[in-house]
């Protein structure tokens, strides 16, 4: 059986925000009271400006931890790297204090050289907006956030058994598994934390693979002492494709932020 040709570098694409860029937001939620959520007809806005029909900056607004030119960049970045990159934006499941979330879903595809790799995003936030019918979007939390890029013609079948949310200075199991059996194929992977840099320009980062045992890639980890977050990168290969994800994990100091 062929093998996969791997990458020249390890593709990690994240979503380029109203999605990006909002660090500041990320060690903590949102205020439960005092902010509004955007209205309907503002999402629909927001999908349109994203997917190239209107203008972001006529439905965001610049906020604490939110550069409406910086979203632009990075949304522009993304696109370059997959230019049938399309946004849809949904309705979330509320949180328990209330409040309403948003689910966006991001989906691609790249050429590079004989292979195809297919794009598969998501995020769940809370995003406000200022005040008055007319107000704009002017900030987000981050409640999930995960990528999967794929190549082959099939979808090489893998689950992310990481969690959303862990307490600070937790240790957790951070293991993509195959979901099927590997019967006899030699499959290889690597796992690396990206640096706030890292997430914040879309830089990929060198990542060491080495043969897979089992049926996937298990490691036990621990949370920074700090309230903020981890990302992590995994690339799995396989001879009937290639797996790139990330997943972002919150890392929060009260155990009622673990299950929002």
């Amino acid at each position: 059986m062929p093998r996969p040709q791997l990458p020249s570098r390890i593709l990690h694409p994240l979503l380029p925000s109203v999605l990006l860029g909002l660090e500041a937001l990320l060690g903590g939620a949102l205020p439960a009271v005092a902010t509004a959520a955007p209205s309907a007809v503002q999402l629909q806005a927001l999908e349109a400006a994203l997917n190239g029909t209107g203008e972001l900056a006529a439905v965001l607004e610049n906020g604490p931890g939110l550069d409406v030119t910086l979203v632009e960049l990075r949304r522009r970045s993304l696109l370059r790297q997959f230019p049938d990159a399309r946004w849809q934006l949904s309705t979330g499941k509320a949180l328990r204090d209330g409040r309403s979330t948003v689910q966006i879903q991001l989906t691609g595809s790249r050429q590079e050289g004989p292979t195809l790799y297919r794009l598969l995003a998501q995020q769940q936030l809370v995003l406000s907006r200022s005040g008055g019918p007319g107000g704009r979007i002017n900030g987000q939390s981050v409640i999930r956030e995960q990528t999967l890029l794929r190549s082959g013609e099939a979808d090489l079948p893998v689950s992310l058994q990481i969690p959303d949310a862990v307490l600070t200075g937790q240790r957790y199991d951070v293991d993509v598994l195959f979901d099927e059996p590997l019967e006899g194929a030699i499959a290889a992977g690597g796992l690396v934390a990206l640096t706030g840099q890292q997430v914040n320009a879309l830089e990929s980062p060198n990542l060491q693979l080495g043969a897979l045992g089992g049926g996937g890639l298990f490691k036990s980890v621990q949370a920074p002492f700090t309230p903020g977050s981890q990302t992590w990168a995994v690339l799995l290969v396989h001879p009937q494709g290639i797996v790139s994800a990330t997943k972002r994990v919150l890392v929060v100091a009260d155990k009622a932020q673990l299950n929002p």
